[in-house]
């Protein structure tokens, strides 16, 4: 289906133009004008009730009245006359149809409606809709320019490797004079307006097959149909193409955060760099590296190791990147005593420092390709780093035909060029070598070269589990669980919970060892400790009678709406470390993983790991890696170890939620969960599970 729906958006043989002029100054006179200028060899058949003819081709009131087969409609009338020209496309059996006319969802709820109405007809009609408030799409290679942007008559687009699916009409003249300016190619452009219907997956999709596009650059606000997104990733690592996104979103002006504190941790942009990584897809900060950064990637893979060899014949522009490169965490690495000895055998002299610096060396070509080449061949490094000053302005044989001519040993090679030098630029991107013209961005490719992961894989469901967790909750009434079954829930996952009892009475007995912690039960109060509703290091049944007494009558004033099951009584415990472990349903991504460090002041820190689930035990381990905070539980200066395996465990274990049959869990969480001493496991003390509905089984 991708090669059919390549064929009809950028191949098609025949274009019906629904709504053309043949006033040269309007909007609606560029798609045909266009198609000419970039010598389309398919039919370009004009639709405009009104003419017979326009600019030199013959012209028909409607769809209807053509005689010829149509793979393509591109539709420019007014708003109020878009649904009856997809009504006549419906009717007419056109595959697919680009809407370039606006007013619909853009514009607001009323729009929406209306949008909605254009989906509903094509689909029931077995027709896929580009747009609407699209500004169309071109092909290079074989020439289709079928779009209203002013880009294509002011300029020439040379033929290339790279392919643009942008959420921004209005980005992508932006984005077409900014690679033709560094000297790149294109192989396939286009804006997907509104999305509703074929959004940015389903052509990237289409797009992995097309012998003309090596790399696949994205231009993102948001993520819509990301089923449709993680398979053309998928697909595209597989076949050896980057996918590179550049996407909006770094900081949120608001935010609706789910019941648990994971929503608040897990915010839209930490979910959408889970989602990236989990299928393969390259984020950058910069917008230049959606044109700079695919050489870099060109026939790799993601590295095991991210070290970084740098030399340079000028300090300071070396240090420009470097210093950037260390807030970025990357590991900047000197060479060896061996690199070192080796070159001095050879009369070339270098420090130990991480910096490789030629300066002083003089500018001579056998020097550079020699440090180079040592650098390439070393073990000791995963990536060569070179910067150019002066040289790669006047005497680009010295610092520049050497990265040309050297043998880079499967490694890839990263160039900034300290001076403006377009000349040397041409001579890199001739040979796929990565340049930069700025040292922000070559450190930010650096940076998605090292986070540049394997797609994730992804587990089988534990089927006997989660069917003890469906039973378990299949009654459970309301939406919101309370914290004793939600903990007996997490139990039949695989985490164990803390000793509990409910007693409803504030003169009830319980087996509970002390000392114990009393808790308010209720599935409407999901912030306890908030409402004044925990009391900690309980030591005996007198003391505990009067504790819940007082807990009762608090939240009786605080909450008199709320259904009360009682108070849990809980064993206490300790450990050597609280973690927040959460699930949650993301609007844009589905389900996602959350492991961050416990505590009041969760939300503050947000040092959190965070993934797309379900997760194997691998990437569970990872997660318990990456937490900054959990540095006190893996052994840091001496300190007791924790039982970081079984955390894994507890991570892995909370993801499979993404699977439960049965209902939907739209938010699931353990805070704290105590992690205890290496070899004694971890305790889950407090759980919360949110559904997505009320509807039983």
């Amino acid at each position: 289906m991708s090669n059919k729906l390549a064929q009809l958006l950028f191949a098609p043989r025949t274009i019906a133009l629904i709504g053309a002029s043949g006033d040269p100054n309007k909007y609606t006179s560029r798609p045909q004008r266009f198609l000419r200028k970039y010598r389309y060899p398919g039919k370009i058949i004009p639709v405009n009730p009104g003419r017979d003819e326009v600019l030199g081709e013959k012209a028909y009131p409607n769809v209807l009245a053509v005689p010829d087969e149509i793979d393509h409609a591109f539709i420019m009338v007014p708003t109020a006359a878009v649904e009856t020209a997809l009504v006549q496309c419906v009717e007419k059996k056109i595959p697919v149809v680009t809407i370039y006319s606006d007013g619909f969802a853009e514009t607001g709820a009323a729009g929406r409606v209306k949008q909605d109405k254009l989906v509903e007809i094509a689909r029931k009609g077995g027709v896929r809709l580009i747009g609407p408030n699209c500004i169309g799409l071109f092909s290079s290679k074989p020439s289709c320019a079928l779009s209203v942007n002013a880009v294509l008559e002011k300029l020439d687009i040379t033929p290339g490797p790279l392919a643009i699916i942008s959420q921004s009409g209005s980005m992508m003249g932006g984005l077409l004079s900014r690679g033709l300016g560094r000297g790149v190619g294109f192989s396939k452009l286009i804006s997907v307006g509104n999305e509703c219907d074929l959004g940015v997956g389903e052509i990237a999709d289409a797009l992995v097959d097309d012998p003309h596009t090596e790399a696949i650059l994205l231009f993102m606000e948001t993520i819509r149909g990301a089923e449709h997104l993680a398979r053309a990733a998928r697909r595209a690592y597989a076949a050896g193409k980057a996918m590179i996104v550049y996407k909006l979103g770094r900081s949120s002006v608001g935010q609706d955060l789910a019941a648990s504190h994971t929503g608040a941790l897990a915010g839209d942009d930490e979910v959408a760099n889970a989602f990236f990584r989990a299928h393969g897809i390259v984020r950058v900060d910069t917008m230049e590296n959606l044109f700079e950064l695919p050489p870099l990637l060109r026939g790799q893979k993601p590295a095991r190791s991210h070290r970084v060899a740098v030399m340079t014949t000028t300090g300071g522009g070396a240090a420009s990147v470097a210093d950037r490169l260390g807030t970025f965490g990357v590991d900047v690495v000197a060479p060896t005593q061996t690199v070192i000895d080796n070159l001095a055998k050879k009369n070339i002299r270098i420090s130990g420092t991480r910096l490789t610096d030629l300066t002083l060396a003089g500018a001579k070509k056998e020097i550079y390709s020699g440090v180079l080449n040592a650098l390439l061949a070393s073990d000791h490094c995963d990536m060569v780093l070179a910067v150019a000053g002066s040289s790669a302005q006047f005497q680009p044989e010295v610092a520049i035909e050497p990265l040309v001519e050297a043998d880079r040993h499967g490694k890839p090679i990263a160039v900034f060029l300290a001076p403006h030098a377009e000349a040397s630029l041409k001579l890199l991107a001739d040979n796929n070598i990565a340049g930069f013209r700025t040292p922000e961005a070559a450190a930010d490719a650096i940076r998605a070269w090292r986070d540049w992961t394997v797609p994730a894989n992804t587990p089988a469901p534990d089927t006997t589990r989660l069917a003890a967790v469906d039973a378990l909750l299949a009654n459970a009434p309301g939406k919101t669980v309370n914290e004793f079954d939600a903990c007996k829930a997490f139990g039949a996952l695989g985490i164990a919970p803390a000793q509990s009892e409910i007693i409803t009475d504030a003169a009830q007995k319980t087996s509970v060892g002390f000392p114990v912690v009393a808790k308010i039960l209720s599935p409407d109060i999901l912030h306890k400790t908030d409402a004044g509703g925990v009391a900690l290091n309980i030591a005996d049944a007198k003391q505990l009678a009067e504790t819940a007494q007082q807990i009762l009558k608090r939240i009786s004033a605080s909450h008199p709406q709320a259904k009360i099951n009682g108070i849990l009584v809980q064993k206490m415990e300790k450990g050597l470390a609280e973690v927040i472990l959460g699930f949650r349903r993301d609007p844009q991504v589905g389900p996602v993983v959350v492991l961050g460090v416990g505590g009041i002041l969760a939300e503050i820190y947000k040092d959190i790991a965070i993934r797309v689930a379900p997760v194997d035990l691998d990437t569970a381990r990872g997660m318990v890696e990456e937490v900054r905070g959990l540095a006190v539980i893996r052994g840091y200066r001496g300190l007791p170890r924790g039982d970081c395996e079984a955390l894994a465990q507890a991570v892995a274990a909370m993801s499979q939620l993404a699977a439960l049959p049965g209902r939907t869990v739209a938010d699931a969480e353990i805070n704290p969960l105590i992690v205890k001493a290496e070899g004694q496991g971890v305790i889950a003390v407090d759980g919360l599970i949110v559904f997505t509905e009320n509807v039983h089984h």
